[in-house]
Parts: structure tokens; C-alpha cells; sequence
């Protein structure tokens, strides 16, 4: 789709990873004018670890679950960007096409599959557009194009289960290939959290869509939040603008809340689950969830900048101008870095273990936390029952710990992106570009047709009803998050994790 009128796209001239750089920020007469900015420039390697159960690591059908980082090999060394969603992985090369591969149950991958093994291959997605930005959520993915567009795929899920993407009268399907979400101007910014989908424009509006029940979306009150109020998925699904005072020049979103830079880049806004305080917004509003943009008090207290925000379940990650990284929020299982406590943090403390670098990108997990520092280091730490943390353990880190050393001996980190159960990172390569990953990826579909026409129906069935099992169990196991009182119990320690906050499998029910 063409540009809209008199927007120009400028190219950015950072090479830094996504998750610390924005749209470029320009005034004009009086009014802040935005820019689409470019995809990163550094190119590199992925490596994914944690649970691959379902194809989200790539790495084959012979590797569901790893301690340790491992090369995707079927991505070649050309990847700028990767995120990680629920139960997928998303990846944008130098050429600007989107690669995925996982769960596709809802949709997630926004291509056509034939079976597991072409949901775990990586296979591009396609775009009418090359891609500068790409997000990914629990059960949907985005892409953000060179021309300011916005396609989007997958599905939003609620506490009454998949919502669908977009509006389909009363379908709640989601949508299988890219389909283009319109907000009347020029997108230069997109995040996603758990279900909902952010979009900055050009203007400086945020734009919100998907589940709303915790506030996340920010311009519905908490009666009209819910698919049972009057517009219904009306509401929810059709992207509307959050009322801003100044405007916005950054957005980010977690599981379930979205913060928002304002205009001057002075203060930090958010909107969505605040029960353990993990928005920064103290006081009688703390163990609430807030449903309209609040001032983040304890962002501002510190009087500083912000360059990136990192949102997970129950607990928030920042960094500041100087790349000091600050955690608040809930402590359980280690999430926080800050060592072996019991109380959770009220105000952003700073991780102690971190305080003397600094963090070019950050991600949060459900319940735990991933920092990169300039000098090509990697850290992780908080829940790591699933070997998501990469350290070679199934074991928690109430610290940052470095990651088993093996990939990152020659090679260092960009940027890191925590999944639902796994990991995936991205170690920059300095070799010349190897030949492109579509040969093999053409190679291994023809292999697929191969074995199609031959009687091995049996595996695929014996392989799909489990997945298909897990996720309505799933849906079955947990209670609504619909409330900030349900969101705050506290699951059973070690009880393994899937995709949506809003459900848990036990650990006996996955090893099945």
C-alpha cells in the first residue's frame, strides 16, 4: 500500500535493536512530526533455547526442549530483528521479509501450514511491503512496513477464549495471512502484548486493539472492556485512539499493560494490570488495574530519560538514558534480579549485578528477564523451569546470570526476546552473508509433498490432537484474568507455563 500523503520516509542511521530506538522525532511548525525509521542494520545469527515443543525454537522435530542457546540454522546469518511470542517466533532478514515458525493453531505464523514439521521450519511471510518493525504476542503477530503500513495476524485471546483479529460479524476466527489493519495515517511504531496490539503514528496518536479486560487498551472503561458490552468485539477489535494530552513519541506493551513516552520524551504513561504495581504508579492505585493513560510516578521520580520499557505478568524492566537498568514489580521466582528476597519492589531499584553497564536491549518473559549490555554481554534470570533462561539449567536465577558460553564466544549479542516458554537471541555476524535460507526452505517443502504421498498419516495424527489437547486444557485449567483480584494469585511454583498468561498446564499434563 502507498505512503499516505506528504509523509517521506527518512532512513535512520542507528544500527541499534528495536527495542531501544524509535521513531525519529522531528518538529514541524510547532507540532511533532515522526518518522518511519529503518530496520536495524546489524545483521547476525539467532540462537533459541527453552521449549520447543510446538516448533518455536526452530530447531527441527528431533529438539523440543534445550537448556542451552542453539543455532537456528534455517535462518542463515542475514536476520536485523527477531521477537518472541507465546508459542512462535518472528524474525525479519536484511531483504526485509518476515520469517516464522511454531504454533499456528490460531493463525500465529500467517502462512498456510501442512503439519508440525512446516510450522517448526522457518518460512517467510507474505508482505506486500519490505518489513522495518515486527511484534509478536501471545497468538498474533505484526509487521510494520517501509510504507508506514500496518498488517497484523493471528488472534487476540480473552478470559472467554480466541476473540479472532479483526471484526467478521460474530466470528471469532483468527485470521490465517496478513491483513492489513487501517488507523487513517501513517503507523511508524508497533508492540504487542499478551493480546492487544499497539500502533504510534506519524502524528503521535496510539492507537490500542484486542483484549481489554485488564485496562491494557486504555481508552475503554472497565464495563466497556469486555465482548459482553454493548459494541462488543466492535470495541475490541477495531483500532481506536487513546486520548494523550501531548502526544506520544515511544510505545511499548506487556502481557497485559502498555506504556507510552509522551510527546517531550519528560513522561511515561501507562494503562493495564498495576496489581503489583509493576506500571510504576503508586499510591491508592497500586493492586488496581488502571483503564485510562496515569502518570508513572515512579518513572518520574527519577528524574531522568527512558529508552526502553520492558512490561511482563507481574513486573516491569527499564532502562534509562544511560542505559542503567531498573526493575519493579513482583519478586517471586527471582523475576526482579535483585537477589534473594521476599518483598516485592514498590519504587524502580536498580540491578545491582547490571549497575555498572549498559543495557542496549532488554525483554521480559511471564516471570522472568533478559538484558544485552554495549560491551556484548547477555544476561538472564527468573523463572527457568523450562531452560528458557539459557544458562544450561532448568533451575530460577534470582540474578542475571550469563548464558552457557558456547555461541557467544565469537559472536556478540544485539538483541534478546523472551517467549512465552523460550528464548531466542541474536549474536551478530561479521562474515560475509552465507546463501539464503529459501533454497533449503524450498528444498524441505518438497521433501514435505514427498512424504504426504506416502502412508505416514499416522505420525501427523498421532503429533496434532496433543497440541490440539494441551491448548483446551489450557482453557479448561485456569480462572479468568478478567479481574485485578484473579490476576494476582499466585500460581504453584514450578507448574510449567504456556503461551497465555491466562492459562497453565501442570507438569505432568505437558510431559504426556
Amino acid at each position: 500500500m502507498p505512503a499516505a500523503r506528504g509523509v517521506k520516509r527518512t532512513a535512520s542511521k542507528s544500527s541499534a535493536p528495536a527495542s531501544t530506538t524509535g521513531p525519529k522525532n522531528k518538529k514541524k511548525r510547532g507540532a511533532v512530526q515522526l518518522e518511519i525509521p529503518s530496520a536495524p542494520k546489524k545483521r547476525g545469527r539467532v540462537f533459541a533455547c527453552g521449549q520447543g515443543d510446538v516448533g518455536q525454537l526452530g530447531l527441527g522435530e528431533d529438539v523440543v526442549e534445550t537448556t542451552k542457546f542453539k543455532y537456528v540454522s534455517g535462518l542463515g546469518d542475514k536476520i536485523v530483528d527477531i521477537r518472541a511470542g507465546g508459542m512462535h517466533t518472528v524474525a525479519i532478514d536484511t531483504d526485509g521479509k518476515v520469517w516464522t515458525f511454531g504454533c499456528n493453531d490460531e493463525g500465529a505464523l500467517g502462512r498456510i501450514t501442512k503439519g508440525d514439521k512446516d510450522e517448526g521450519t522457518p518460512k517467510t511471510v507474505s508482505l506486500p511491503q519490505k518489513a522495518v518493525s515486527i511484534s509478536a504476542g501471545d497468538s498474533h503477530t505484526a509487521a510494520l512496513l517501509d510504507n508506514g503500513d500496518v498488517y497484523a495476524w493471528g488472534a487476540f485471546r480473552d478470559s472467554h477464549g480466541s476473540m479472532g483479529l479483526v471484526v467478521r460479524g460474530r466470528e471469532t476466527k483468527g485470521c490465517q495471512e496478513p491483513i492489513r489493519v487501517d488507523i487513517g495515517e501513517t503507523a511508524v511504531a508497533i508492540a504487542s502484548g499478551g493480546d492487544h496490539l499497539v500502533i504510534l503514528s506519524t502524528s503521535g496518536a496510539v492507537y490500542t486493539m484486542g483484549c481489554g479486560e485488564q485496562g491494557q487498551l486504555g481508552r475503554l472503561s472497565q464495563r466497556s472492556a469486555s465482548r459482553d458490552a454493548r459494541q462488543g468485539f466492535s470495541a475490541l477489535l477495531t483500532p481506536a485512539k487513546v486520548t494523550l494530552k501531548l502526544g506520544a513519541s515511544r510505545i511499548w506493551a506487556g502481557c497485559h499493560a502498555t506504556f507510552v513516552l509522551d510527546a517531550n520524551g519528560d513522561k511515561v504513561f501507562a494503562f493495564g494490570l498495576n496489581n503489583y504495581g509493576q506500571l510504576g504508579i503508586t499510591g491508592e492505585k497500586r493492586k488496581t488495574a488502571i483503564f485510562s493513560p496515569t502518570e508513572c510516578d515512579a518513572f518520574t521520580s527519577l528524574n531522568t530519560t527512558w529508552s526502553a520499557i520492558a512490561c511482563g505478568q507481574h513486573h516491569s524492566l527499564a532502562v534509562d538514558g544511560n542505559g542503567q537498568l531498573y526493575a519493579i514489580g513482583r519478586t517471586d521466582y527471582g523475576r526482579l534480579g535483585l537477589g534473594e528476597r521476599t518483598e516485592d519492589a514498590e519504587m524502580l531499584e536498580p540491578v545491582p549485578k547490571l549497575q555498572n553497564k549498559k543495557c542496549i536491549s532488554i525483554s521480559t518473559g511471564i516471570a522472568n528477564s533478559f538484558a544485552v549490555t554495549d560491551n556484548g554481554e547477555a544476561f538472564s534470570w527468573g523463572m527457568g523451569s523450562e531452560g528458557q533462561l539459557g544458562t544450561g539449567a532448568a533451575t530460577d536465577a534470582s540474578e542475571p546470570t550469563p548464558p552457557s558460553s558456547a555461541p557467544f564466544d565469537t559472536r556478540p549479542p544485539i538483541a534478546v526476546s523472551a517467549g512465552g516458554q523460550h528464548t531466542v537471541i541474536l549474536l551478530e555476524e561479521t562474515k560475509e552473508l552465507s546463501p539464503p535460507p529459501e533454497k533449503k526452505a524450498e528444498m524441505e517443502t518438497q521433501e514435505e509433498t514427498a512424504e504426504e504421498q506416502e502412508p505416514e498419516v499416522e505420525k501427523v495424527e498421532k503429533k496434532r490432537p496433543t497440541k490440539r489437547q494441551k491448548k483446551q486444557e489450557q482453557d479448561e485449567e485456569i480462572s479468568s484474568t478478567s479481574t485485578a483480584q484473579s490476576a494476582e494469585a499466585k500460581p504453584e511454583k514450578k507448574k510449567r507455563r504456556v503461551a497465555s498468561t491466562k492459562r497453565v498446564v501442570s507438569a505432568k499434563s505437558k510431559q504426556q
